[in-house]
């Protein structure tokens, strides 16, 4: 098989959740942990940070692998989901899986795949791992997937547990309420593993505490810390983010990692990881900013920073899936905007007529456009030079526009 038909086999093996939600979901660790032993675990051949949360795990974990790599450690980097290219998820020192790695370890597991029926996720999880061990990096950044207690990524031990913050998002699988949602994430805290928690949230903070103690794990919370570092990523909302990297590297032991690494890890996260679409300027004159926030509390920080800009108008592209809480994150949005509408190119996205009536509820005005192509055409069409264009709503919308 070539690059993109092993990309086709994979994405039509199992529903894949990014595109299709629910019904991708898999609440059990039956296939990865059957994968893992099929590949002789290599997720036991490499130290790990493990990195959960709502929102910032991203942000965070690149942070985190910056900084390894200033400190001179072979780094691997396992993130979800892509936003361009399917390698970008599995990366050593920044640079991406190459796409013969893909179509080798599909070739010589495709037998198994099937026959135990992975999902699209599972399958991603155990390359990186086996691609990781194979490297021999020194250490590898796992983001979670979904949730913790029950993602696949959630049989590794990591050197160290990280949780960014706790927000309403995939309430249909994690649970309704933020302590519920908590004890999902609260599930890759491990036996004797040191936890650091971003944000001292009063609602799930004794839902940590209690996890921590029965595990005999020690807990500390990034929000105390108070280093005071910059980053090159920009987006007022990175400062809670800084703050639980450096908390997570002050609990790594056996690693050496100096001031000056830290610093300018921080600094050059971008060059080191290629992370992409974090309050991302793409173009000055008109000034277009693309951003993948796309949950209540992820957006109320991004939306305020928007705020703060200096422009003469405020153009949005806007599109969304389908199993957003509208309710909950439209009133965030600016009235004094003019909105593109439009749905993101996969079966999830939320149709637009759909978009543009429950946007008119909010007093959000704006045309509806029949793909995010035209609608960001349209909205530089329309822009004067001192004006600004932000593009969000959802990771799939940013993806078509980079």
């Amino acid at each position: 098989m070539t690059y993109q038909e092993t990309l086709d086999w994979m994405f039509a093996q199992l529903p894949m959740y990014q595109r299709q939600g629910k019904t991708a979901f898999k609440k059990d660790l039956t296939n990865i942990i059957a994968l893992a032993k099929h590949l002789n675990n290599p997720e036991k051949k490499f130290k790990s940070i493990h990195v959960g949360g709502t929102n910032g795990k991203g942000s965070t974990s690149h942070m985190l692998a910056s900084i390894l790599q200033e400190a001179g450690y072979k780094v691997g980097l396992y993130t979800s989901p892509h936003l361009k290219n399917f390698t970008e998820r599995i990366r050593i020192n920044g640079k991406e899986i190459a796409k013969e790695g893909v179509v080798e370890f599909i070739r010589n597991n495709k037998e198994f795949l099937e026959k135990q029926g992975l999902s699209f996720f599972e399958m991603t999880v155990g390359m990186a791992f086996q691609y990781f061990a194979k490297e021999e990096v020194d250490i590898a950044i796992i983001e979670v997937g979904l949730g913790g207690r029950l993602d696949s990524t959630n049989i590794i031990k990591p050197e160290v547990a990280v949780i960014t913050n706790i927000g309403l998002d995939h309430t249909q699988f994690l649970g309704e309420t933020l302590p519920e949602i908590a004890f999902e994430k609260a599930g890759i805290i491990k036996a004797n593993v040191p936890v650091v928690i971003g944000e001292e949230q009063e609602e799930v903070k004794e839902v940590f505490l209690k996890k921590a103690e029965a595990c005999g794990a020690d807990i500390t919370f990034g929000s105390d810390n108070v280093s005071d570092f910059e980053t090159d990523l920009m987006g007022t909302y990175q400062k809670s983010n800084v703050k639980t990297a450096i908390e997570a590297i002050s609990q790594l032991q056996n690693f050496f990692i100096a001031q000056k690494d830290i610093k300018r890890g921080l600094l050059n996260v971008v060059k080191n990881t290629n992370l992409k679409g974090r309050w991302q300027i793409l173009q000055e004159h008109p000034k277009v900013i693309c951003d993948t926030a796309h949950n209540k509390e992820g957006l109320k920080y991004t939306l305020e920073q928007l705020q703060k800009e200096n422009y003469q108008n405020l153009h949005i592209i806007l599109g969304v899936v389908s199993d957003k809480k509208l309710e909950e994150v439209l009133p965030l949005f600016p009235e004094k905007a003019t909105y593109y509408f439009c749905k993101p190119n996969i079966p999830r996205g939320l149709e637009v007529e759909k978009l543009k009536k429950m946007c008119e509820r909010y007093q959000l005005e704006g045309e509806a456009y029949g793909s995010v192509k035209e609608a960001y055409i349209s909205s530089l069409e329309n822009s004067l030079k001192e004006d600004v264009v932000y593009v969000g709503g959802s990771t799939f919308v940013v993806a078509e526009i980079l």
